[in-house]
């Protein structure tokens, strides 16, 4: 029979993972004691045009309850709530609560946003794990459980396939663990139904106004220009103007219509904005080369030779400027950062 969270207790226990998570959840779960009194919160990058699978996956693992998480539901110990494709998961005092909200480092759903609502409602019940995964998404959300008295456990890097999330945590936060997925498993079974402790600090004001930005989405109603000092960047998704957040040693970005990034993510979206620009003026080059030489095609039919000399000069001109370009667009070199994590 499952009952909601004990108040006092550490009963929830939120995941978050990337590239190569699938195996690390999995393992996770396989490990966890089969009568853990918890609930477990999930968020694992998923493309948004791809539903969930997870639930079925880790259906396998566990002989815990596992579902894709559903706006209003409430938490229950017993149960595995997996966050569905293109909606962030958000866990309240009153219940599971799901949002298509801006996009956080790049994704929705988003590890930091699934964290740090969780850390703002239960504080120091929270336990919050991170595994295998590209760049950073869930460091800052770790900071945030850690910050209310949660429990900090990671992934060893080195066992981790992508090693960067892992990484990222141990370099920013003070983990309480760094471990194989078997050793984390172990350590929530000893901590589940022990006592959280009390007296949980006041409530954070910017991460409220950070929660109500991924539930509600009006960032700039909310009062996102407050949260830090005005940046020299401008946001990669919508050109707006991105605010400068310090938390610790972690150092984000967030614009006035929302979207969050880290250092990382936003380089790597940056990057992504370079490369889909050079394709374009690649692209753009290209036609013009295929105009001038259709113009000198029918330049010659005409009988107008002079003219189209010229347009087949301007045309091989035009091909050997573009040269440095394709180059630039095919070196991996000049990408290669943001991707290492």
């Amino acid at each position: 029979m499952t009952s909601p969270p004990d108040l006092q207790k550490r009963d929830i226990v939120v995941i978050g993972a990337s590239a190569g998570g699938v195996e690390a959840l999995r393992g996770f779960f396989r490990a966890l004691p089969a009568d853990v009194e918890a609930a477990f919160l999930v968020v694992l990058h998923i493309p948004a045009d791809t539903p969930s699978q997870l639930d079925r996956v880790l259906g396998y693992s566990t002989q815990l309850a596992v579902d894709i998480a559903r706006d209003g539901e409430p938490i229950r110990n017993g149960h595995v709530y997996v966050a569905s494709a293109d909606r962030h998961l958000m866990a309240t005092p009153q219940g599971i609560r799901l949002s298509r909200g801006p996009k956080e480092g790049r994704s929705r759903p988003s590890v930091d946003v699934l964290f740090r609502s969780a850390a703002t409602a239960f504080g120091p019940r929270v336990i919050g794990v991170i595994l295998s995964g590209a760049l950073d998404d869930g460091t800052a959300g770790l900071w945030a459980v850690k910050d209310h008295q949660g429990v900090a456990l990671v992934q060893a890097p080195d066992e981790a396939m992508q090693p960067s999330m892992p990484q990222s945590a141990i370099a920013h936060v003070q983990v309480d663990l760094v471990g194989t997925v078997e050793a984390l498993a172990a350590r929530v079974g000893e901590l589940m139904g022990t006592a959280a402790p009390e007296g949980m600090k006041t409530a954070n004001t910017q991460l409220a106004l950070e929660n109500h930005i991924a539930m509600e989405g009006n960032a700039l109603k909310a009062g996102v220009m407050d949260l830090g000092k005005v940046s020299k960047y401008t946001c990669p998704d919508c050109h707006g103007v991105l605010v400068q957040i310090e938390e610790g040693p972690i150092v984000r970005f967030r614009c006035h219509t929302g979207h969050a990034f880290s250092l990382k993510s936003l380089m790597a979206q940056v990057n992504e904005a370079i490369d889909s620009g050079l394709w374009a003026t690649l692209r753009a080059v290209e036609e013009r080369v295929m105009l001038l030489r259709q113009m000198a095609q029918l330049a010659q039919a005409s009988g107008a030779s002079g003219d189209a000399a010229r347009l087949r000069q301007e045309a091989d001109e035009s091909e050997k400027r573009i040269q440095p370009l394709r180059d630039l667009v095919l070196d991996p070199g000049f990408f290669g950062h943001a991707s290492k994590g």
